[in-house]
């Protein structure tokens, strides 16, 4: 663990099995679990918590102040699960008196040039593509997977198990297990390659069908949707996290291919 060549505060609680490569700075109030590397030039700033067996590549930043003229130096958290991979000059942020921490997952794949905003929540398995931009307050549900360049207005949700199309401007939630392209934004139908990959029956894979039939192409409001999805078809999981999740969009959610 002890690089010559690195900055590390007396104060950091490193475990020992951490490979620290030169040139790193880590300050006070940091925690790494076992079996992390950090890669050379990376900082991690006051407030990161980074999980065990993670990999985080050159010139990433960890747990920066956030970029919020809001932000009044309070003590907050950028937390990392777990056996996840943050490539090459990623920025994290850490929360603010929001919600007071930003939060990725166990087993992410954060590419080279993403940023993850102040009081954002990555769940687990989520792989953010290249140069993806997360704002502030976003979240992302496990297994979602986002394609390169995607910027992501602040306070959206994005949903478990969407597929993101590279390049899009996401200013709507995205409900779950469906595909969001084109531009505007739209419903591109149900993830249904990703779901088989997951496990996901072929019965299962229908009733998601199903649900965004009603929502998408039946003609009716979300509200009148939702009401007929609970009324018309059987009560399974994906079913009632679809009708929480559309009742809850604060945004509202991205609309039907037109």
């Amino acid at each position: 663990m002890k690089q010559p060549l690195a900055y590390i505060h007396p104060a950091a609680k490193i475990a020992p099995s951490v490979v620290i490569d030169p040139f790193v700075t880590i300050e006070q109030n940091v925690e790494i679990g076992e079996g992390t590397r950090i890669g050379s030039n990376v900082t991690i700033m006051e407030g990161a918590r980074i999980g065990k067996n993670c990999t985080i590549f050159p010139g990433a930043v960890i747990s920066g102040v956030p970029q919020d003229l809001k932000f009044q130096g309070e003590e907050t958290l950028a937390i990392i699960g777990d056996n996840t991979t943050i490539r090459e000059c990623v920025t994290i942020n850490r929360g603010t008196a929001s919600k007071g921490k930003t939060v990725v997952g166990d087993n992410c794949l954060i590419m080279a040039y993403c940023h993850v905003a102040h009081d954002c929540v990555v769940g687990n398995n989520v792989i953010m593509s290249n140069a993806t931009q997360l704002a502030g307050e976003v979240v992302v549900d496990n297994f979602a997977i986002i394609g390169g360049g995607t910027l992501v207005h602040q306070f959206c949700h994005i949903g478990s198990h969407v597929m993101v199309q590279g390049g899009a401007l996401v200013n709507k939630d995205i409900p779950p297990y469906v595909k969001a392209a084109r531009e505007p934004i739209a419903y591109a139908g149900v993830n249904s390659i990703g779901l088989r990959r997951r496990g996901f029956s072929s019965e299962v894979i229908r009733e998601i069908q199903d649900i965004y039939r009603y929502l998408y192409l039946s003609g009716l409001n979300n509200t009148d949707a939702v009401e007929r999805i609970e009324a018309e078809l059987p009560a399974t999981k994906e079913r009632d996290e679809i009708i929480m999740f559309v009742r809850n969009a604060k945004r509202g959610i991205i609309k039907g291919y037109v």
